[in-house]
């Protein structure tokens, strides 16, 4: 059984012309399923939860990166996430702006996305985790004062840029062949100085005192944290031009 989780920004009148226009999609390709609306829910982990009791075998986020985040952390964080793993998949149709993680999958838009559901490629990636939080594609945060410790080493940055800790590539023009199934992160500095710096680690704390983490390029957090992989913990329904192998 299908069940598309539809963020609660679609609920506004400019979307309503594209929701109209994939449900008649997927009604021709036969992926009918239950729709839940997000907006007015509270528990969000709860309903998942229980459309995975009823025998949900594929969930769709239907929305951009802060759809795939919540369902992602709806799910991970219940009792039935073994169930999750051995059974259940993730699919994303990616409406909107900020579907980094829909590039990353080989997802360039909703058409793609709903032939993608039905060729039903599937591939387990590793998953990052951010103090309570998850993430998929990588978390940033401005370089200058970000004090990063590696297992029993410190760096403290002392340039204005970007440190990004990745676990996924959204963007084919980067150096790095980050491998989302090695149970590694990769950790990229790049500074104004036009200093570039490449690290690998399981396990990462950042402090800055000035500045937020961003995860996934939609949610914020405050430092300190620490952050960590899991390997091979999400089941995902991918398209040929994903960016990994």
């Amino acid at each position: 059984m299908h069940v598309y989780v539809y963020d609660d920004f679609l609920n506004r009148g400019k979307y309503q012309k594209i929701i109209n226009r994939l449900e008649i999609r997927l009604t021709d390709l036969g992926l009918n399923g239950k729709i839940i609306r997000l907006a007015g829910i509270k528990n969000i982990r709860g309903v998942i939860q229980n459309e995975i009791k009823l025998g949900a075998k594929t969930v769709i986020a239907v929305g951009n990166n802060q759809t795939v985040n919540k369902i992602i952390g709806a799910i991970i964080d219940t009792e039935i996430y073994g169930d999750f793993q051995k059974k259940t998949l993730l699919g994303v149709i990616p409406i909107g702006d900020d579907n980094s993680i829909a590039v990353s999958l080989g997802i360039k838009d909703m058409e793609e996305a709903c032939q993608i559901l039905l060729a039903r490629r599937l591939e387990k990636i590793d998953l990052g985790i951010i103090n309570q939080h998850y993430f998929l594609n990588q978390i940033s945060i401005q370089s200058l004062d970000t004090i990063l410790k590696i297992d029993d080493y410190s760096l403290e940055i002392g340039a204005r840029g970007e440190l990004r800790i990745i676990n996924l590539l959204s963007d084919s023009s980067t150096k790095i062949q980050s491998n989302p199934h090695d149970g590694y992160l990769d950790v990229y500095i790049k500074t104004k100085r036009n200093s570039e710096t490449h690290l690998r680690a399981k396990k990462i704390k950042i402090t800055n005192p000035d500045n937020k983490i961003i995860i996934d390029g939609v949610v914020e957090i405050e430092t300190p944290a620490e952050v960590t992989v899991k390997r091979d913990q999400v089941n995902l329904i991918v398209g040929k031009g994903r960016m990994f192998e």
